[in-house]
């Protein structure tokens, strides 16, 4: 988890709330070297959002609460990190395109 990750997670949860999830998502991984607060406000503010109410919804209690809910989620599930990919309920631990192609071959080989 790199240190602005709770800040981006927030940041997304809210932009979705706002109608903007898919251009803000796109933003924050476009700029994912240089994410701060100022750059958030940034992203917030090209998309037509009015930044002082986009961070303050960042912050809320509401927003807090479905990561720490979504973090408990993730750790009841077993999940190391973002994103984790499960292929027929199994995790892929190996996320390079050899890793799904093996991990694919293996689930058809048991079909056959």
């Amino acid at each position: 988890m790199h240190k602005y990750a709770r800040k981006a997670a927030a940041a997304a949860l809210t932009a979705h709330s706002m109608g903007k999830f898919r251009e803000f998502h796109e933003a924050l991984y476009a700029n994912s070297k240089q994410l701060d607060d100022k750059k958030v406000r940034e992203i917030a503010k090209s998309l037509g959002l009015n930044p002082d109410e986009f961070i303050k919804e960042m912050e809320s209690e509401k927003i807090q609460n479905e990561i720490n809910q979504d973090m408990k989620d993730g750790k009841k599930a077993g999940l190391r990190e973002t994103p984790s990919v499960y292929i027929n309920g199994r995790l892929l631990n190996n996320t390079t395109p050899e890793g799904f192609q093996g991990m694919i071959n293996a689930q058809l080989k048991k079909l056959k």
